[in-house]
Order: structure tokens, then sequence, then C-alpha cells
């Protein structure tokens, strides 16, 4: 896996699309119309950063299955969000459910009117 493949398999998603709110070299991926979407996935060139868990809890099921592989991303960590990385430990199927599980928790959190078509089927 790496950042291109992860690129393409979040935009396939329902309703993703790809922003760049602070120019780096890689896009996140929102869902959810323009200035209502919400970030799903930070994509960056060593890995991903995803919705992990509700909790902070949750989420540290990934730091304590995969030590070198998963971190608490910065500022939003708190929150259940991780970084995941490509290429190590972590086995490129369970990184692609990752990403459907941040997807799926992140569109829930959308009001209902603004949730892609077809979300659920994703």
């Amino acid at each position: 896996m790496d950042v291109e493949q992860m690129q393409v398999y979040c935009l396939a998603k329902p309703g993703a699309w790809p922003d760049n709110p602070w120019e780096h070299e890689h896009p996140v991926i929102k869902v959810g119309p323009g200035e209502r979407g919400k970030i799903f996935a930070f994509l960056g060139g060593g890995g991903v950063g995803v919705k992990s868990g509700r909790t902070r809890e949750v989420a540290d099921e990934w730091i304590a299955r995969f030590p070198d592989d998963a971190s608490v991303m910065p500022y939003i960590g708190r929150s259940g969000w991780n970084d995941l990385a490509f290429g190590g430990a972590i086995p490129d199927d369970e990184l692609l459910e990752a990403v459907d599980e941040s997807y799926r928790m992140v569109v829930e959190g959308l009001p209902k009117k603004l949730r892609p078509e077809d979300w659920d089927q994703a």
C-alpha cells in the first residue's frame, strides 16, 4: 500500500473528495458537501490518519497491536484519531478496513440530509 493507492481507494467512496486546506504534499479526503464536508482520511507519504474509535481508549487498541506502526495523531488524537503507517506490520487489508471505519464514523456524524446516497453500501 502506498499513498497513491490509498487516495484512489478513499476517493472511490460515495461523496468523497480531496481537499488541501493546508497546502501539504498530499490532500485530506472529505465526505459531505463543500464547507460542511468532514475529513475522514489524512493522507501522507508514509501512512494515513484515520478516526480509529469514538474514544481514545478504543483507538489505543491499534497502538497496542502495532506499536511501531500506529501512533496518536498530533492535536486531534485525543478524539480517537491515529496515524497508521504504510509498509510495516499493519496488513494492507487492515489499513483499508481502518479507512472504511473512519469513513463510516464520520458519515454517521453528518446530518442525514448531508450524507451521500448509498454511503452505507461502501
